[in-house]
């Protein structure tokens, strides 16, 4: 009640601001608070052992790749911003229901995208690189069509930035090679999609 009041004084420290509305005060306020709950319950998701690790070796094979340790940070830092902003438009219920059914249709190309990177490591000579370069360019525009009413154009280089590695072929046909380096990690990728999997997380 404390924290309430001192709002309260403080719109009263405004002498003549006639548009003081306590109802539009307190839906910010409470926006604001699921705004943070939803920011939370995303962070949680991004940073439980297994989102973690995969997290870690993408980084690892971006940062091979690129030979960049601030590009591979960068592509990181994105995934993670991305993932943050669409759940916080999710949990607060932004989205229109051609948006939500375009959700549905994100979520089974990214489940058709995770099974397939996982079998092309399980099953030997079955890797194409462009099978799984258009899944993840499919991927990408789906999202873009998510979020075109809700994010700034900035979100939107970010999610280029994001598929667009990831897709790339040259990245693709490495991350799936023989080089020590990235069949570590592919290896530990492909184990924590499985258990993503396997939980019905993706």
């Amino acid at each position: 009640m404390d924290s309430d009041s001192g709002e309260q004084s403080e719109g009263e420290l405004s002498p003549g601001q006639e548009g003081f509305n306590s109802r539009s005060l307190a839906l910010q306020a409470q926006k604001k608070i699921l705004s943070k709950m939803a920011t939370m319950v995303v962070a949680n998701m991004l940073t439980d052992d297994t989102s973690s690790e995969i997290l870690d070796e993408l980084y690892k094979a971006s940062r091979e790749f690129t030979k960049s340790k601030k590009e591979a940070h960068k592509i990181i830092k994105d995934v993670i911003k991305i993932a943050l902003k669409i759940g916080i438009l999710y949990r607060n219920h932004q989205f229109s229901p051609d948006e939500l059914d375009t959700v549905e249709r994100f979520k089974k190309k990214m489940n058709q995208a995770a099974m397939t990177a996982v079998s092309f490591y399980e099953v030997d000579y079955t890797f194409d690189r462009n099978i799984l370069s258009e899944l993840l360019l499919e991927c990408r525009d789906l999202l873009h069509a998510i979020v075109e009413q809700h994010l700034t154009p900035r979100s939107h280089g970010r999610i280029d930035h994001v598929f667009n590695h990831f897709a790339h072929v040259e990245f693709l046909t490495e991350l799936y090679g023989d080089q020590d380096e990235y069949r570590v990690s592919l290896r530990k990728i492909c184990n924590g999609i499985n258990k993503l999997l396997d939980e019905g997380t993706l």
